[in-house]
Formats: C-alpha cells, structure tokens, sequence
C-alpha cells in the first residue's frame, strides 16, 4: 500500500468512527510497528481530542509520532519527531487540537481529516515510505 492510500484509509478509519485521530494514524502503520493494529488502537485510545479531550497536541501527530519512535527503536525518534512537528505546522497551521479547530471563515483551521492525512503522509515522507 502506498503511503498516499494509507493516508485516504486512515481519513476512512476515522470517519466511519470507533477510531480516534491517533488510532485511525497508527492503524495504517502498524505494520512499520511491531505491534497488532488493536494494541496499537488500545495504547492510543486516550489520544482522542488532543490529549484526553484537553484539546492540546493533536492525536494524528502524537500517533505518527509513536509509531516513528517503534520503527526506530528510538535511535534518532527526537530529531524524526521534530521534523514531523514542523511540516504538520507547516501543512495545517497549528499542532494543538483546540487551535487546529478554531473556527475561521466559517470552518476549522485543518479538519480532524485532514490532520489525519497530513500526520500519515508526513510520516511516510520523514521515514523514506512511499
């Protein structure tokens, strides 16, 4: 699969609901993992909303995120999640939850799907995927 039809599966997952940004992230990575997609779905279900529904760090960021630092086995994950922060603030304007949903000209900064997508596409961009 490519890292452009994991990104559009991943807008799938969590649109159709029972998967949270962070879930719907890691699920189309699992295999770059070593983890189940159903671990991963348990260890991210507390990422809904940014954090515990707290609004701060966006869930599609923290689960490309994780996922780089199991794939690396932490060799290097600081600078690979650095890169990753910068291009989604680049993409989407903002890397909170509450920011990326605030309201302008009538709709969000960046949709929860469209973080999704981002967050995948990054991932696959920073770590070589295509």
């Amino acid at each position: 699969m490519t890292i452009q039809e994991r990104a559009e599966k991943a807008v799938y997952l969590k649109n159709k609901g029972g998967y949270n940004c962070a879930q719907a992230v890691t699920a189309v990575l699992s295999d770059q993992s070593g983890l189940t997609e159903e671990q991963l779905k348990n260890l991210t279900a507390g990422f809904r909303g940014g954090m515990g529904n707290l609004e701060a760090t966006c869930g599609a960021l923290l689960g490309a995120g994780m996922i780089a630092g199991l794939k690396s086995e932490g060799e290097g994950t600081i600078m690979m999640t650095k890169a990753m922060i910068e291009k989604f603030k680049e993409r989407c304007s903002a890397t909170k939850c509450a920011d990326l949903k605030t309201i302008k000209d009538g709709k969000p900064v960046c949709p929860c799907e469209d973080c999704v997508r981002n967050a995948v596409l990054i991932y696959g961009e920073v770590m070589g995927l295509e």
